[in-house]
């Protein structure tokens, strides 16, 4: 069997072939290959035999492996954060990180990356285009009350019918009246965006199987929860099956808290913000309706908020609210009151 490690660029492929022998791993080929040129890198892989292959789970692996796969007899895609060896190497180069992917693919050591299915990259596309129009509306928004607090001239009702014909009869200046008429066209064409995006993820959700239908339904009956949380909640965690506690989705959302250690001595860091960014954002969003509106969970903010301060429990609520988000999706069952005394 041959391993194969992939160091995986925009215009350039570095490959690295091993086999190991006599208890030995022995480099075998290495080749550089053009990111443009599909059918060299399909009959390359193609005279190898039988093989196994693993690539970074960067940005742009999917094509690649979509090329690959029908040919190996197993591909591996390497989690780019949890296989450090690489990014923390005094001697890094593309030809060794090939060939230190291929040792590892070779030892069974690749930590896995998840790898999402076709619908799931495709709901994720959807819901981060809705979330990047709805910052570019909010932008517009806050720019042109920017300018017109310039002229104490700010009112309530700006983006309403009156609003907007207030604006229109305001006295500004030429420089001024110029970039005001360029955001309330940029605010025009990113509300207009903003409704053909809605109605794509509405019947994108229509097409849905059934078990995503029973997800969306069983999300709804979360108090405070809304059409954009459920789309962002299910595109972002995809098949829950695959976290085996809640810390795993807490640590996934970036809203675990970090830990520092030496000797006897330890510290609780800040949460780590990492993985998915939208997710954490939406979390937050979502637990400050959720403690403003529902005793139960306002009750148990105001519990941590006494011990640790505002924004850490707040971050508390989100974290225990993804998981009963999670532990409903797992169990396929409705919100309770009794679901509350998660918090």
């Amino acid at each position: 069997m041959k391993y194969v490690g992939v160091d995986l660029h925009k215009q350039t492929i570095s490959l690295c072939v091993v086999m190991q022998k006599a208890g030995q791993r022995i480099i075998v080929k290495r080749e550089t290959l053009r990111c443009n040129e599909p059918r060299r890198i399909q009959s390359w892989f193609r005279r190898l035999g039988a093989f196994q292959v693993t690539v970074e789970a960067t940005s742009s692996y999917e094509w690649f492996v979509e090329l690959v796969e029908p040919l190996a007899d197993r591909i591996v895609l390497a989690h780019p954060k949890k296989l450090r060896v690489i990014a923390e190497s005094t001697r890094k180069t593309d030809k060794l990180d090939a060939q230190v992917l291929a040792e590892f693919l070779s030892l069974d050591m690749i930590p896995p990356a998840h790898r999402p299915s076709p619908r799931l990259r495709e709901h994720r596309a959807l819901v981060r285009q809705r979330q990047y129009i709805q910052r570019r509306i909010t932008s517009a928004k806050n720019r042109l009350r920017h300018i017109l607090s310039h002229y104490n001239a700010d009112v309530k009702c700006l983006f309403s019918q009156k609003g907007q014909a207030y604006l229109n009869e305001l006295r500004l200046s030429a420089a001024d009246r110029f970039v005001v008429r360029q955001l309330v066209a940029s605010w025009h064409h990113w509300r207009s965006q903003l409704a053909e995006i809605q109605h794509e993820l509405r019947k994108f959700a229509k097409k849905a199987p059934e078990a995503e239908r029973e997800a969306r339904q069983v999300l709804e009956t979360i108090p405070c929860v809304g059409p954009v949380t459920v789309e962002v909640v299910l595109s972002e965690l995809g098949d829950v099956r695959r976290f085996r506690s809640q810390k795993q989705v807490a640590a996934y959302a970036g809203l675990a808290p970090g830990i520092r250690e030496s000797a006897s001595r330890t510290k609780q860091l800040g949460i780590t913000k990492e993985g998915s960014g939208l997710l954490r954002w939406v979390m937050i969003q979502t637990a400050w309706r959720v403690v403003g509106k529902t005793r139960r969970w306002g009750l148990a903010y105001e519990r941590l908020k006494t011990r640790t301060g505002a924004k850490k429990a707040i971050v508390a609520i989100a974290r225990r609210l993804l998981g009963v988000m999670v532990a409903m999706l797992q169990s396929g069952q409705r919100y309770r009151l009794s679901s509350e005394a998660w918090a």
